[in-house]
């Protein structure tokens, strides 16, 4: 299972959406659908602060 599909799970799970989860993560909506729907990959400082908040949590 890639990092973002742990991502999208963990947000289907939790209830959250695709709006907090970005305000979560300090980064834009528009990243955050991008990543999960498979247009981008996040980069390195955002892998780790995604591997941070799915540890966190």
């Amino acid at each position: 299972m890639t990092l973002i599909q742990e991502l999208e799970k963990y947000r289907l799970e939790h209830k959250i959406t695709q709006e907090q989860l970005a305000k979560d993560l300090g980064v834009a909506f528009a990243t955050v659908n991008r990543w999960i729907n498979g247009r981008y990959k996040p980069r390195k400082i955002q892998q780790y602060h995604i591997e941070k908040y799915l540890r966190k949590k």
